[in-house]
């Protein structure tokens, strides 16, 4: 017989909701700070290498944080 269910212990979970959670705080406040950095952009205003590496760092980072975090409400649930 297969389950279904996610068997974590409950602080394990918690550590899980909170690495989620913290991700979601954390990287979109860091992009409001790359997105005004001079460096984002070139004369022109076209986005410049430095902005592009870190957007595709932080997408991953808060897609990452939201399955982690998805995870661990599973877990608890």
């Amino acid at each position: 017989m297969t389950s279904d269910a996610i068997l974590l212990p409950a602080p394990w979970a918690i550590l899980l909701v909170v690495t989620g959670l913290w991700n979601l705080l954390i990287w979109p406040r860091f992009w409001q700070r790359i997105a005004a950095d001079p460096r984002s952009r070139d004369a022109s205003g076209r986005a410049t290498r430095f902005l592009t590496v870190h957007a595709v760092l932080i997408g991953v980072s808060l897609v990452l944080g939201v399955a982690v975090g998805v995870l661990g409400v599973l877990a608890l649930a």
